[in-house]
């Protein structure tokens, strides 16, 4: 069976603000030193599973410039830009109308575009592992991440038996407290959340058309039109008539035959600025330096200047961005707080900022 992509790239990537704004938000941006941007790694990485021509990304017309740019490959046609922002559910609806379109059925790889991942063999073979899953039956598959500490910020998936290289999913749970995060650690029968999800179009459309069907009726009239001079039109009024739902809780939460497979392949969301340190080397005094920087006595400090001269004297646990026309100083104890800045600047039409 033919296997596909859809790379979700129409986030704002607010906690990465100054560097990530509206115009060229985090998934186009170069976190890493090789120069490649995020949504570029996304798409290197399946080549060894996908097909340049049936990669498809799934965003907004803001950014089809930008997706059109940094993935020449990638044909125009396969750049789905969606006219508003309905969260995962409509997305995948959307992407999963218009791929049938091409093909009777195929296994869809949904792939957020802003993950690094460390491993990339590791990576490759577990998406095998689920492309087998959900080959082999009406499966609706998601990867699990093996946790490594007793992370506070994402969401988990409770796993019971194990099915040739797969296990069934008992539940799915939001945002632990601590002491919940530490038991899930210490049971062993808990992954996290990471928002990567594989299945059949046919199985995908099947569970949305019992559980979402207001989404299903939408987007087979967008598929039906995909193509044709009515394609834009069709699009404006039934996506944005669609409801704003998130997969998560529109279909895994409520349907049956979810299946989990568990990864240990370097994964990184990369939330938040404190993600730099992490996938980039430090140095003796775990500081992260780049650009135009000059330091003295810093510690646990990351810093990515600019155009101009950075000076950081004797400060532990900061975060330092400048760009041509904004500077952010945070401590790390806050930086899920950056997008606050944000709801001040719009608060004050500082749109310019943003």
């Amino acid at each position: 069976m033919k296997t596909t992509a859809v790379i979700m790239a129409g986030g704002r990537g607010e906690r990465f603000w100054p560097k990530s704004r509206t115009s060229r938000p985090k998934q186009f941006l170069s976190l890493t030193a090789d120069g490649e941007t995020m949504i570029q790694k996304t798409v290197k990485r399946l080549l060894p599973l996908v097909a340049e021509e049936d990669i498809y990304i799934s965003t907004n017309e803001m950014y089809r410039h930008l997706a059109e740019e940094q993935l020449p490959n990638i044909p125009k046609e396969n750049i789905l830009c969606e006219p508003a922002p309905r969260n995962t559910a409509p997305c995948i609806a959307f992407a999963a109308a218009v791929i049938n379109r091409k093909y009777e059925d195929a296994v869809m790889l949904v792939l957020p575009s802003d993950h690094l991942i460390g491993i990339e063999d590791i990576y490759v073979n577990t998406l095998k592992k689920a492309i087998a899953t959900a080959e082999s039956g009406d499966n609706l598959v998601t990867i699990g991440i093996t946790p490594t500490y007793p992370e506070t910020g994402y969401g988990y998936i409770n796993f019971g038996s194990e099915c040739n290289n797969a296990y069934n999913v008992e539940r799915f749970v939001e945002k632990p407290d601590l002491p919940t995060a530490e038991s899930y650690l210490a049971s062993g029968k808990y992954l996290w959340n990471s928002g990567m999800f594989i299945w059949k179009i046919s199985t995908i459309m099947g569970n949305i058309k019992k559980f979402m069907p207001e989404v299903y009726n939408g987007a087979v009239k967008i598929g039906k039109a995909y193509g044709s001079p009515e394609y834009k039109d069709v699009l404006e009024k039934e996506f944005t008539a669609m409801p704003s739902e998130s997969v998560d809780f529109g279909i895994m939460e409520k349907a049956e035959n979810i299946f989990t497979v568990p990864g240990s392949f370097g994964w990184d969301d990369v939330g938040s600025w404190l993600a730099v340190e992490r996938i980039n080397e430090t140095d003796e005094n775990n500081n992260y330096i780049e650009g135009n920087v000059s330091s003295c006595d810093i510690k646990n400090t990351t810093v990515c200047g600019g155009k101009r001269l950075v000076a950081a004297v004797g400060v532990e646990n900061v975060i330092i961005v400048d760009t041509d026309d904004a500077v952010l100083v945070c401590s790390k104890n806050s930086t899920q707080d950056v997008k606050k800045i944000i709801a001040q600047l719009k608060s004050q039409n500082r749109t310019e900022l943003i």
